[in-house]
C-alpha cells in the first residue's frame, strides 16, 4: 500500500490543473502516511505556507495545535496525522482582502483517492465552511456556526471547527460553548487516538 500512496502523492505533488489560475503557480501542500488516525481537512494554503511547503506553518496553525492540545512535533507526525486541504495550492488574494476560496478543481479530483489511501483514520477534522458544506453536505447546517455548535451530530468519527485565524478570537469570545465544550472533547478525542 505505501508505493501506492507514495505514488498518489507523487502525482499530488506534481499536479498543474489549476495551474493558470494560480498567481504564484502549483506547490501542492499535503501530508500524511495511510496509518495514520487522525485527517485535519482545512481550506487552502495561505502565502506563508506556500513559500514553505509546510501545511498550518503559521499562526492559523499555533492556534490550531492549540485546539488539538498537541506539540509541533506530534501534529507534524505524518504517522499519527495527515494534512489535506480543500485546495492544494494557494488560491491568490481577494479583492477585498483575504485569500480566495480554495480551487475547486483539487477536492473532486484528489480527495477520494486519497482518502482511500489514509486506511488508519478514525478522526476527520473539518476545518472551516468550505470543508464542512464538501463533506457533509444536506447535514451541514446554514452556518459554518451551527454546523460546528452541532458537533456531537456527526458521530465520533468526524469533528467541525471554525477555521483558526485571527477573525475566530473574536468568534469564541461570543462562542464560550467552543472552548468549554467542544475543545474539551476534540482533545480528549485526540488523546486517544494518538
Amino acid at each position: 500500500m505505501t508505493g501506492a500512496f507514495d505514488d498518489l502523492l507523487a502525482d499530488i505533488r506534481s499536479c498543474t490543473l489549476c495551474a493558470a489560475d494560480l498567481p504564484l503557480g502549483p506547490r501542492p501542500v499535503v501530508r500524511g502516511r495511510p496509518g495514520a488516525r487522525i485527517l485535519i481537512i482545512g481550506q487552502a494554503p495561505g502565502t506563508r505556507v506556500h513559500a514553505s511547503g509546510i501545511p498550518w506553518d503559521d499562526r492559523s496553525g499555533e492556534r490550531l495545535r492549540e485546539w488539538l492540545d498537541v506539540t509541533a512535533d506530534v501534529f507534524y507526525d505524518e504517522e499519527r496525522i495527515a494534512i489535506m486541504p480543500m485546495g492544494f495550492c494557494y488560491p491568490g488574494r481577494a479583492a477585498a482582502g483575504g485569500d480566495l476560496p480554495p480551487r475547486p478543481e483539487c477536492a473532486p479530483q484528489w480527495h477520494q483517492a486519497l482518502r482511500r489511501q489514509l486506511v488508519g483514520v478514525e478522526l476527520t477534522l473539518l476545518v472551516g465552511s468550505y470543508a464542512q458544506k464538501y463533506y457533509l453536505g444536506e447535514k451541514a447546517c446554514k452556518t459554518m456556526t451551527e454546523t460546528v455548535r452541532a458537533w456531537s451530530d456527526y458521530g465520533p468519527a468526524v469533528l467541525s471547527t471554525p477555521h483558526p485565524s485571527w477573525r475566530t478570537v473574536g468568534w469564541q469570545r461570543k462562542n464560550p460553548w467552543f472552548e468549554a465544550q467542544l475543545l474539551p472533547d476534540l482533545q480528549r478525542r485526540v488523546r486517544g487516538l494518538l
